[in-house]
């Protein structure tokens, strides 16, 4: 085979002739980047038999060690598998000046077979559970992130980079500051630029509560998977762009103490064959608590939501929430995120346009209602995130799930069982979680529960310099 006969490949190198090299890549459990840098005489190769690497890349922990625990290391001989090309994933890198190009792939057993630890196969699961009822998940993904300055303060954390135009550094919270999209519109304008040469659909940008902190959105995608693929090819081009700057971008949930948190936050929607969303029905509305609740089967507390199929997908997703959160919050600063009035969750619930709960019905037209799930951190990985999200919409419309009554106002002044708000309390949910085992798969459910339990166990094993400080002197 040549590659005249690999449309997208002999496309892209008859645009792109000065493209020499290809960074081949997988995101690992920790969207983590993992692959080679292949020339231009082996692209063909990988559309036409795949890249060799070995299935413990899913088993690696944040810092690149392989928990031998998993099985994926030395009790199979650390054994390669062949990865992929993902369509509509090739595409250049114009912060490299050397002539590079970038190909997304996915991990597949020797005889075909999806490799069980892949996340974004993970999804595909969950999708397929979609397929057989004629639905198709509609997907839009949020980033939230901070740009840092690369000089760390006297004690080692990070701090903002000197602002562009007035070389000050930024202290102050400044929501939806246009001042702030000023000092940051060279960057800003570059990552849009970038985005767009690598088809990324970017399309607004706001400064967020913390200084050098933004949210930017991605368009929706009738196509869970390709959401997915772009979003993880977002968060290359933000640290890459920042790096242009002298600076560093991070997508650390809380990398300041005093400063919001950076969440992941994902729209969903569903769509029947014909193409009509599932969900649509008036804004949900609400009305005393004398005028009918009870007769009425799309009451809740006072709310009359007319889409069954959305009452029981909010249902589904709550019921789910505390299994899945060491899907959303995957690391010991996630959880640092946790905090009263920080637009964070803290129970299982849900709200007609209120920040504070875990599913919000956002502003819209009937044709787009939609769900907004924000329980994720910056760090989580999008295709586990929304697999998530999915398989609890399912589980809920399947099975007729009603969601309890709504919050109003203070969300964090609610009632309700608390989401796990320690790492190891919620890697315990997952790991005993026989939904996680029928949704994901019972081998993946494995996987991740023992590689974020070692993880967790070495990170424990440090001491800090902030317990030295506390206890040391004083016991």
């Amino acid at each position: 085979m040549s590659s005249k006969d690999l449309p997208e490949l002999a496309t892209f190198l008859e645009r792109h002739p000065d493209t020499r090299f290809f960074d081949v890549f997988l995101n690992d459990l920790n969207t983590v980047e993992r692959g080679k840098r292949i020339d231009r005489a082996s692209i063909e190769g990988v559309y036409r038999s795949g890249m060799m690497l070995p299935g413990s890349m899913f088993a690696l922990d944040v810092l690149g060690g392989t928990v031998q625990a998993s099985g994926l290391g030395f009790d199979e001989g650390d054994a390669d598998r062949p990865c992929r090309a993902l369509p509509d994933t090739l595409v250049p890198v114009p912060w490299q000046n050397d002539g590079v190009a970038q190909l997304q792939v996915s991990m597949y057993e020797p005889d075909g077979r999806p490799f069980f630890g892949d996340p974004r196969h993970v999804l595909v699961k969950v999708l397929d559970r979609f397929h057989r009822l004629n639905l198709t998940p509609v997907v839009a993904i949020e980033y939230e992130f901070y740009f840092v300055d690369r000089a760390r303060t006297a004690s080692g954390q990070p701090q903002p980079p000197p602002l562009p135009r007035t070389g000050r550094r930024e202290f102050r919270t400044q929501i939806n500051a246009m001042t702030d999209l000023d000092e940051y519109s060279a960057v800003l304008a570059r990552i849009d630029t970038v985005c767009r040469a690598q088809g990324i659909p970017s399309t607004t940008a706001l400064a967020e509560y913390g200084p050098g902190q933004f949210e930017v959105n991605l368009a929706h995608r009738a196509d869970a998977l390709r959401a997915c693929d772009e979003a993880l090819r977002f968060k290359r081009v933000v640290r890459s762009v920042a790096r242009e700057y002298g600076w560093d971008a991070t997508f650390l949930p809380k990398p300041y103490r005093d400063m919001a948190g950076s969440g992941l936050h994902v729209h969903a929607s569903v769509l029947d064959a014909s193409g009509s969303n599932i969900f649509e029905c008036p804004e949900p509305v609400g009305f005393g608590p004398a005028e009918g609740l009870a007769e009425d089967n799309g009451a809740q507390d006072g709310i009359r939501i007319e889409s069954s199929a959305l009452r029981h997908a909010i249902g589904g997703v709550l019921a789910t929430l505390g299994e899945g959160t060491a899907i959303c919050a995957p690391g010991p600063n996630s959880y640092r995120r946790f905090r009263p009035e920080a637009y964070v969750p803290m129970t299982p619930s849900w709200s007609v346009n209120n920040r504070g709960s875990a599913v919000r019905l956002p502003p819209s037209d009937p044709a787009n209602r939609r769900i907004e799930h924000r329980l994720a951190g910056a760090d989580a990985n999008p295709y586990l995130v929304t697999a998530w999200l999915l398989a609890g919409i399912h589980y809920g419309i399947s099975q007729g799930l009603e969601p309890p009554p709504p919050v109003r106002g203070n969300a964090y002044r609610e009632g309700g069982t608390p989401l796990p708000s320690h790492w190891a309390t919620a890697i315990e949910r997952f790991r005993a979680s026989e939904f996680a085992a029928s949704y994901l798969g019972r081998p993946f459910r494995d996987l991740y529960a023992t590689v974020k339990q070692a993880e967790l166990d070495d990170f424990n094993s440090h001491v800090t310099p902030l317990e030295i400080e506390w206890y040391m002197g004083a016991i």
